[in-house]
């Protein structure tokens, strides 16, 4: 067990000084930041709560990989640290999405289903693509893995996204986009518990069983 665990501690360590590590962080920044912008302007125009929603998401996201870049090869527990943070965020950006829903169920008004659609399918096509660009450090460490699970979760809310455009367009009803800002949330708040799990087991004070893989985990971070 210890041999293992210093094993993995020494390949995140090796990845979160590979050059190919930030320019894939570098590129996911880029492109969530512009599709930040596009969502935003598109949800309001549009009246859709989930594409705004998604929209927060991207941007959120951004900042995640601005993150990551700052902490990326540091030692484990500023990585976990960072990755605790970015899990909490997870957790009241769903909770956020919930009130927003709840809001909505009595003041918000039909959205655009044309629109959502095509901003969706846009949405879906950068996120896969972020993650196919991300899926070979997606067994890394607490940062890493956050980074994974914000660009899996993405892109399976895209796909919601676009589902609730074809439900807004055949029924002439609302709740197609409230229902997916539901789902949106849930997929918040599971990534922002496994996250915040993930990093507090990496934060977690030496015990006589897992001593050993502290004193490798500082041999090799340091």
């Amino acid at each position: 067990m210890a041999g293992t665990c210093c094993d993995t501690n020494a390949n995140s360590a090796d990845i979160a000084q590979d050059g190919r590590w930030r320019r894939a962080l570098w590129i996911a920044l880029a492109v969530n930041a512009g599709m930040f912008l596009v969502e935003i302007a598109a949800g309001v125009a549009a009246g859709s709560l989930s594409l705004a929603a998604d929209a927060l998401d991207f941007l959120g996201d951004a900042a995640n990989y601005a993150i990551s870049l700052v902490v990326a090869g540091m030692a484990l527990t500023i990585r976990a640290r960072a990755a605790l943070l970015k899990g909490v965020t997870l957790l009241a950006f769903g909770s956020w999405i919930f009130g927003s829903t709840a809001w909505a169920l009595w003041h918000g008004r039909l959205p655009d289903g044309q629109t959502m659609g095509l901003v969706g399918m846009l949405a879906l096509v950068a996120n896969v693509g972020v993650a196919l660009l991300l899926y070979r450090y997606r067994t890394g460490d607490a940062n890493m893995r956050s980074v994974w699970i914000c660009s899996r979760n993405d892109a399976v809310g895209n796909v919601a996204v676009m589902l609730a455009a074809a439900g807004v367009l055949g029924t002439g009803s609302a709740w197609p986009d409230l229902m997916v800002a539901a789902i949106l949330a849930g997929l918040a708040i599971s990534g922002g518990v496994q996250i915040v799990r993930h990093a507090l087991r990496e934060l977690a004070p030496a015990t006589p069983e897992n001593a050993h893989g502290n004193k490798c985990n500082e041999g090799v971070l340091s």
